[in-house]
């Protein structure tokens, strides 16, 4: 990622150009009251006409950074004849929207921009890939174990520390509790809450407050993974669907097992769908289970199907009904959601219940 010193040294090399809209350096720094100044202007000429620019230049293009700026920039007074521009190392076509919309020019170093000077002329140029992705110490916290941070805000929306989120993650982490994951650490946490600062999905005050439930669900979903599975048994058992939980939630008990059903055979304790007599289980170790169960294993007509996944998101915030274990409804969407489409549109079913738990239908 280039630096903001680096960013403004090709602006000053004029190695920043949208042809046939060019760009030309006029000078560092503009003082624009009040003890503040921006940094630099610069003259975007386009068939003959020409207007001047005042550039904010920001080596962080992240979604707070880019809010901040446009809150920056409509506070200026500036000259009759200047007007504010952005520069950053990627804008994506909704900022670039964003901006044009806000009357804000802006540009980028992979090629993309927004050149607005009313009545003068408009560029509006798109399509250039992002070559400064994020370099971030956990290159993604809306997957895998990162994501239970995400998570844990759909169990309690509003927080009074970051202790408190560590420990809520621990809580409802039965891998944790009952087999030999180690806890969450208190610097993960930290990491995933300053990325979701930063992509205003949550905000930090008095509170560390969820700000946009629909986004963070969406993130959540976008990023979601299924678990890798290092087993898969399917079994006849002589019980019935019944019998089947009664039994393993025994043997779960007997053995310190945890075992839990599916976000697909967990789906009817949250909506209506028809589903199959097959019910998918997850456990850490299937071995142990094996040897306590009746039936006989076969892919013909089989009843139970165990996955063995250690994958703590899997298993987070589980729920208990009558004895036995099933996903969360965030685990229940997010399943379905990978699905077909008669599972999407119960999925859809699902996400009013989610955000409405939460205050935010």
């Amino acid at each position: 990622m280039p630096t903001e010193q680096e960013m403004l040294e090709q602006l000053r090399e004029g190695k920043v150009q949208f042809p046939p809209l060019s760009i030309d350096f006029l000078k560092d720094h503009l003082d624009v009251g009040g003890n503040r100044r921006i940094d630099a202007l610069i003259e975007a000429k386009w068939q003959g006409k020409s207007a001047k620019f005042a550039v904010e230049c920001k080596s962080l293009s992240t979604p707070k950074t880019f809010q901040d700026c446009i809150n920056f920039l409509k506070s200026l007074s500036l000259p009759y004849n200047c007007r504010p521009m952005l520069f950053m190392p990627f804008l994506s076509e909704w900022q670039l929207e964003a901006l044009e919309g806000e009357g804000i020019s802006g540009i980028d170093l992979c090629g993309n921009c927004v050149v607005v000077y009313p009545g003068i002329f408009s560029v509006f140029r798109v399509g250039g890939k992002n070559r400064f992705p994020s370099s971030a110490a956990i290159k993604n916290v809306y997957r895998k174990n990162s994501s239970m941070v995400g998570r844990c805000f759909f169990i309690y929306s509003d927080f009074q520390t970051v202790q408190d989120i560590r420990a809520t993650i621990n809580k409802q982490n039965p891998l944790v509790k009952r087999w030999n994951k180690k806890p969450i650490s208190l610097s993960t946490v930290s990491k995933v809450l300053k990325t979701m600062v930063e992509d205003l999905i949550i905000t930090r005050n008095e509170t560390i407050r969820l700000l946009q439930p629909g986004k963070l669900l969406e993130k959540l979903c976008e990023n979601y993974n299924a678990p890798a599975v290092k087993k898969k048994i399917r079994i006849k058992m002589p019980e019935e669907n019944e019998g089947i939980l009664k039994l393993l939630s025994e043997q779960s008990q007997k053995l310190g097992l945890p075992l839990m059903a599916s976000g697909t055979s967990s789906v009817t304790r949250y909506t209506v769908m028809q589903r199959g007599d097959l019910l998918t289980v997850y456990c850490p170790k299937v071995e142990k289970l094996l040897e306590k169960l009746p039936g006989i294993q076969s892919d013909r007509f089989p009843n139970l199907e165990l996955l063995e996944t250690d994958e703590e998101s899997v298993y987070f915030d589980a729920r208990q009904a009558e004895g036995f274990w099933y996903a969360s409804p965030l685990q229940v969407y997010m399943e379905l959601m990978a699905g077909d489409k008669r599972d999407q549109e119960t999925a859809e079913q699902l996400k009013t219940k989610i955000l409405s738990d939460i205050g935010a239908a």
